[in-house]
């Protein structure tokens, strides 16, 4: 105990450690260690509710739910809502002429709900114009078309959608494209555009549908540098209808290609020629037999003379 002399308290020589600076080294030098209880699970039937109340808030554990909750992010539809349809043998009639007259007065009958979805649009996007956003689109179409040429994949996420990217880059990832944009017959235009809402009103999607009428060169090689279709020097004259999609409860939503509408009055395409690697036949050697003759006793008599 220290001594008490004139009333001031004094710690004794005996008392203190020869090397008074390692004293925070020596307190460390023990430390109490809570072992677990693993018969803690058992005896957690025998509690109360106050009880584990109070043990989980001591181990900082939350109390455990009935529904797991995890967030999900949607940002972009699985498929085409109200695809339109095109009319058969569109870019092949001429305007003057009674098929295309009739596809002319068609379009004008399906516009309404296409002016509607505009309106819905235009509530998110104030200067959205469908004479304009045909030229946007060209440019996102011939982005997009050179990224997957050059096979620039995160170009390639930002013009096209989680839908349409598999479906683009699945059968061209052991292959070399040469793509080309030439020049556009006829200018893009606006077709038909659509709005609808997924789990809330709140969360509007939009599709939009541009005909393009273009003049493109496309070819593509396997990994051997074989051309399996198409050519680089023979140009086509494409007509496609471009689905495009942007979240419009989205802020920062961009306008991405989503999928491409194919008509069930159009011919299929001709399937590109695969190639693989020819196998080496395989040679049986046959063990060749001994054709010499047998040397009688006379002939070796001879031959020894």
């Amino acid at each position: 105990m220290p001594s008490v002399n004139a009333g001031i308290q004094i710690r004794e020589r005996h008392t203190k450690h020869w090397a008074p600076e390692f004293k925070k080294l020596r307190r460390l030098k023990v430390q109490k260690v809570k072992l677990p209880d693993f018969r803690e699970e058992d005896n957690m039937s025998e509690l109360t509710p106050d009880q584990i109340r109070s043990r989980m808030k001591e181990q900082g554990v939350l109390p455990p739910r009935s529904w797991m909750e995890r967030p999900i992010t949607i940002s972009s539809t699985g498929g085409v809502f109200e695809p339109y349809i095109p009319p058969e043998g569109d870019g092949k009639l001429s305007s003057l002429t009674l098929g295309g007259a009739k596809q002319s007065m068609e379009f004008l009958s399906k516009k309404s709900k296409s002016m509607l979805a505009v309106r819905k649009i235009r509530s998110f996007e104030e200067e959205f114009s469908p004479s304009t956003f045909a030229e946007e689109a060209q440019d996102i179409y011939i982005k997009a078309h050179k990224a997957l040429a050059e096979k620039d994949y995160d170009t390639l996420h930002q013009c096209v959608s989680e839908l349409c990217f598999p479906l683009m880059t699945e059968d061209l990832k052991s292959c070399t494209t040469r793509w080309q944009f030439l020049k556009s017959l006829e200018p893009p235009r606006v077709v038909h555009a659509r709005c609808t809402d997924i789990i809330n009103k709140e969360n509007i999607f939009s599709q939009v549908t541009v005909r393009f009428h273009t003049q493109q060169t496309l070819a593509v090689y396997d990994r051997f540098g074989r051309l399996l279709y198409g050519s680089e020097v023979v140009a086509k004259d494409v007509v496609e209808y471009v689905v495009f999609e942007k979240h419009l409860a989205n802020l920062y939503g961009l306008w991405r290609i989503h999928e491409k509408i194919i008509p069930d009055w159009m011919p299929a395409r001709e399937p590109g020629k695969k190639t693989y690697v020819q196998e080496k036949p395989v040679v049986e050697t046959k063990p060749v037999a001994d054709t010499a003759a047998p040397v009688t006793p006379t002939e070796q008599s001879a031959a020894v003379a």
